[in-house]
């Protein structure tokens, strides 16, 4: 593949790349690139809206460039302030470094992570930590007071007299900082952070290196129409179950159908197009779950997330999403357990909870114990209050009183909504 073809190729997809003659030219130079991403160990789950930059990562992987996966573990002590209204609690290292185990195995699910030509993950404690006070004014020298105001999240805090942080001010140049000790050639993020993407770039030059290139994907929208994130609780994680990765798919608003296709697969606009149109918002919500619990559940994703896969799990592309049976039983078995629920059965698998004897009193329990003995609910009180709002269920009885008592001396299926369920069965 020519330079250019490879270019072609990357910029599908991107919101903006800055500058784009800066990455034609390092393509074309043909050296191996060093493409960055900072992620920000908050919690330890990668979601789709990081997939949508991690499936862009893997294709510079597969034109033979180097990722360079770096876990924020100490510019999470500082708590990045983009798109917030107010500053984010910061984490001790010990916090980020636990929330950050699981990073390499999730991303494994999309990066070629096996080998070292083309996969290296850094903590940016490496050299963040022991970094001298000096180095913080140089830095700090690099942008006005008045530029930092000019972010729209610090701009609207500032106007509305919201507190912000002196140390909040630190995070772009913490980030920007990133790229130097790797030589950095392209900086991957989403919208939100091209503010910080753009610093590294003052950065590095101020540090006698060649300007990182800004690449910027859009953001993936959660159900409730905010960004996909860790920190909103409306994500998809991309290691979760099958059948709850397909279930929250299925429950995309109709409206977002044709962005989750933009941004979680690859197919071409008039596939897309011609799936809306003929399969309906129905058809086109199962080929979209189809297609991705397909995916994920494999250790790792597929190159291409194109009609071709979504043929390989045995379904046809002509039905548009109204054919029955693929031959993917992981599929499968997601979206028969998806129509089952949704048509008011009780599933045969779920998670199961041994009740000891200690927990019954002469062989019952009141029934807002139960629920939160099986995690269900966070407390008795969240229970009692589910209870009278009727969104509790035993053996698929809907529960009105708070006070009851069960005797436990068999097993019992405990509900909360329409798809949360949990199997008790005393020991």
């Amino acid at each position: 593949m020519t330079a250019e073809e490879a270019f072609g190729l990357l910029r599908i997809g991107a919101v903006e790349i800055i500058p784009q003659e800066d990455l034609l030219k390092k393509l074309q130079s043909g050296k191996k690139l060093v493409v960055k991403l900072g992620l920000d160990p908050t919690r330890p789950d990668i979601h789709f809206g990081h997939a949508v930059v991690l499936r862009k990562m893997r294709q510079f992987q597969e034109l033979g460039h180097k990722v360079v996966i770096i876990i924020g573990d100490f510019t999470a002590m500082i708590g990045d302030p983009s798109g917030r209204s107010k500053t984010r609690p910061p984490l001790t290292l010990e916090e980020t470094r636990a929330n950050a185990k699981s990073y390499v195995e999730q991303v494994g699910k999309i990066l070629i992570t096996n080998d070292p030509a083309r996969f290296e993950l850094r903590y940016n404690s490496e050299w963040l930590e022991n970094l001298g006070f000096k180095e913080v004014i140089k830095l700090t020298s690099l942008l006005t007071v008045a530029q930092m105001l000019e972010r729209e999240d610090f701009k609207k805090r500032y106007t509305e007299g919201i507190p912000i942080s002196i140390h909040e001010f630190l995070y772009p140049f913490a980030q920007g900082y990133d790229s130097v000790p790797i030589a950095c050639d392209v900086e991957m993020g989403g919208t939100d952070q091209k503010f910080n993407l753009l610093v590294g770039r003052e950065v590095q030059e101020a540090y006698g290196l060649e300007k990182q290139v800004a690449f910027i994907m859009p953001l993936l929208i959660g159900g409730d129409g905010q960004k996909m994130s860790k920190s909103y609780d409306n994500y998809i994680g991309i290691t979760e179950e099958p059948s709850d990765i397909f279930r929250k798919l299925m429950k995309v608003e109709d409206q977002y159908l044709q962005t989750y296709f933009e941004l979680c697969t690859d197919l071409n606009p008039e596939e897309i197009k011609e799936l809306l149109e003929k399969g309906g918002p129905v058809g086109a919500h199962r080929v979209l779950a189809r297609l991705l619990t397909g995916a994920y559940a494999l250790p790792l994703i597929p190159a291409r997330l194109d009609k071709a896969f979504y043929q390989s799990l045995g379904y046809s592309w002509d039905a548009y999403g109204h054919d029955q049976e693929g031959t993917a039983q992981v599929v499968q078995h997601a979206e028969a357990r998806y129509y089952e629920i949704a048509h008011g059965g009780i599933p045969q698998e779920m998670p199961e909870v041994v009740l000891p004897p200690s927990a019954l009193h002469e062989g019952r329990i009141a029934i807002v114990k139960l629920f939160t003995l099986a995690g269900l609910t966070n407390s008795n009180g969240e229970a009692r209050r589910l209870i009278e709002q009727k969104g509790l269920r035993l053996d698929g009885e809907v529960l009105s009183d708070p006070k009851l008592e069960v005797v436990l001396n068999k097993p019992v299926v405990l509900q909360r909504g329409k798809d949360k369920f949990v199997r008790v069965v005393p020991a």
